[in-house]
């Protein structure tokens, strides 16, 4: 718990590691009720490499498909040990959570496993060339030279904005929720995701 808190703070303090920041101008994402893009992609859950297809996944209900800009960063550090906390909840919901971002698999099997941010309980997946970004209609824009994680290591790879798309069965974009353009923080593309899940099962 605090270390936890004390990545709460770093988070708040550590504008060296400061993401490059996409502005609402530069920024489209696909928005209901637009048909979600299909996709398949390496990715990891536990520290282990597999395919995530997501026509599969939505066959078994609901999926949270969440871009992040990058593996071991501040927001997204929180925005990972969130879902992780809430794991159980959207799994009570028949609901799949997949992480997206340009890491490489090699980093993401790293951070699918660590206790203090996947911590196992759900997948993250590779998109280095930033396609599935962009079939999703977000932006993609190059990191500045010598940026380099929570951990001190340099990050070479290009970012996304935090973007979360609430996909129903059947392929459809129930809901996006952004940081550039809707100002959501880190803790709310988890809440207020796992709300709407929860009221699509109640219905």
């Amino acid at each position: 718990m605090t270390k936890m808190k004390n990545l709460f703070t770093a988070a708040l303090l550590a504008s060296a590691l400061a993401l490059p920041a996409l502005t609402s101008t530069s920024f489209a994402a696909l928005k209901p009720p637009s048909m979600a893009p299909e996709f398949a992609a390496p990715a990891s859950l536990a520290g282990k490499e597999f395919k995530f297809d997501l026509a599969d996944a939505l066959k078994k209900g609901p999926v949270v498909v969440y871009f992040y800009p990058s593996a071991y960063t501040q927001g997204c550090n929180i925005e990972a040990h969130t879902f992780a906390e809430n794991a159980d909840a959207f799994a009570a919901v028949n609901t799949t959570i997949i992480g997206v971002s340009h890491d490489s698999i090699a980093r993401l099997n790293d951070y699918s496993a660590d206790p203090d941010y996947c911590a196992g309980k759900f997948p993250v997946a590779s998109d280095p060339d930033g396609a599935i970004a962009k079939s999703y209609d977000l932006s993609v824009r190059a990191g500045r030279e010598g940026m380099k994680d929570s951990r001190g290591n340099e990050i070479d790879h290009a970012f996304t904005e935090r973007t979360t798309f609430v996909i129903k069965p059947g392929g459809e974009i129930v809901a996006t929720l952004s940081s550039a353009e809707d100002k959501v923080t880190p803790v709310e593309h988890v809440e207020k995701s796992l709300a709407i899940v929860k009221e699509m099962s109640a219905k």
